[in-house]
C-alpha cells in the first residue's frame, strides 16, 4: 500500500476543555476531554442531575438524525450534535477519548470543527503501545433512496466523495472529493461552517430546533439567495466541504477508522449512517486488519485480526 497508516492507537495527552452553545437548544454546555487507555473508544459521560450516563461514539447509539446526529433517546437521555467533534477525532487520528459533558448537546462554537481541533492540539496527541485496527472495505456496498445514494468501495487509503446539489443558486452542485490525513483534514475540511437558509428559521425555532444559530456560527442564506454573512465564504466549495465534515463526523462512529472510499450525492446525516449500518451488517462487505512489522523504506502491510471489543458489531 501506498498510503502511510499509523500503527498505533492514539488518545489526548492531558485534559482540554471547550464551553459553549447548542446550535438547537440555546443552553450553554461545557465539554472536557479526558485521555483514555488503548481500546477504550470514544466514550461520552453525560452529567444530568448528578447521575451520569455513559454513551459510545457508535453507529449502533444512534437514535435520531433529522437536523444532526443524536447518540441516545430522543425522548430521554441523549447527546445531540455530535458530528462536527467527531469529524475532528476522525480528522485527527484520535482512537480513544473521554467526553464528559453537562448539556444533551455539544456546542457549536463557530460552526466547524476548528475550535475542538485547537483544542486536541493544546492538549496534544499521544500515541499508545496498542495496534491500531481498521475496517477495510474489501467490496463496494451501495444505498439508494430517490436520487441520493451513497457507496463504500475498496480503495487503498482513506477517500471521501462528497457531491451536492442544490437548487439555492447560492450553493447550486458542488463536489469535493480527497484523500484524508490530518494535514489535509486541517487545511481544506475543519474550517467548514454549518449551513442554512434564513426561510427555514421561522419554521425550525417553532419547532424548538435552532435556538442557538446566529451568523456567529452558521453559514446563513437569505432569501435574495446571497450569504448574508459579513465575511462570506472560507473556501469557494464551502458547502461541500462541510457536507464532507459531516461525513466523516458520522463515519467516525464506525467503532475503527476506515481503509475505503466513501462517496455520495445528496446525501445527509441520515444516509451516512444507514450506509454505515450497510457496510457492517455484511461481513463480506469488510475485514478488519492491522499493519505488520514494516521494513525501512518500504510501505505497511496489513493482515487480518479480531475485532475491537468496542466496536458496534461485537456489541
Amino acid at each position: 500500500m501506498g498510503f502511510v497508516l499509523h500503527d498505533y492507537q492514539t488518545t489526548l495527552k492531558s485534559r482540554a476543555t471547550l464551553t459553549g452553545t447548542g446550535v438547537h437548544s440555546g443552553k450553554p454546555v461545557t465539554v472536557n476531554f479526558l485521555p483514555a487507555d488503548a481500546d477504550t473508544g470514544i466514550v461520552f459521560q453525560l452529567s444530568n442531575g448528578g447521575e451520569s450516563r455513559e454513551f459510545r461514539a457508535l453507529v449502533s447509539e444512534v437514535g435520531a438524525t433529522d437536523l444532526c446526529t443524536m447518540l441516545g433517546d430522543p425522548a430521554g437521555d441523549h447527546i445531540g450534535t455530535v458530528e462536527h467533534l467527531m469529524a475532528a477525532v476522525f480528522g485527527l487520528g484520535v482512537d480513544n477519548l473521554v467526553i464528559e459533558i453537562d448539556g444533551r448537546e455539544v456546542p457549536i462554537l463557530d460552526g466547524s470543527a476548528v475550535p475542538f481541533v485547537e483544542a486536541f492540539d493544546q492538549a496534544g496527541i499521544e500515541t499508545l503501545p496498542v495496534k491500531r485496527r481498521y475496517i477495510r472495505v474489501v467490496k463496494p456496498v451501495r444505498i439508494e433512496n430517490g436520487a441520493s445514494w451513497a457507496e463504500f468501495r475498496p480503495y487503498d487509503g482513506t477517500r471521501f466523495e462528497i457531491e451536492i446539489d442544490f437548487e439555492s443558486p447560492a450553493i447550486g452542485r458542488q463536489l469535493f472529493a480527497s484523500d484524508i490525513n490530518p494535514d489535509i483534514f486541517r487545511r481544506d475540511i475543519a474550517r467548514a461552517r454549518t449551513f442554512g437558509f434564513m426561510k427555514d428559521v421561522e419554521r425550525l425555532w417553532a419547532a424548538g430546533y435552532a435556538l442557538g444559530a446566529s451568523l456567529e456560527n452558521s453559514l446563513v442564506i437569505g432569501d435574495d439567495n446571497r450569504v448574508i454573512n459579513m465575511g462570506g465564504l472560507r473556501y469557494t466549495n464551502e458547502f461541500a466541504r462541510h457536507k464532507t465534515l459531516d461525513a466523516m463526523g458520522d463515519l467516525a462512529l464506525a467503532g475503527a477508522r476506515f481503509i475505503g472510499c466513501f462517496r455520495s450525492y445528496r446525501g445527509g446525516h441520515r444516509m451516512n449512517a444507514a450506509a454505515l449500518r450497510r457496510l457492517l451488517s455484511d461481513r463480506s462487505a469488510f475485514e478488519i486488519v492491522e499493519t505488520t512489522r514494516r521494513e525501512r523504506g518500504r510501505s505497511a502491510e496489513m493482515i487480518a485480526v479480531s475485532a475491537p471489543l468496542y466496536a458496534p458489531w461485537m456489541i
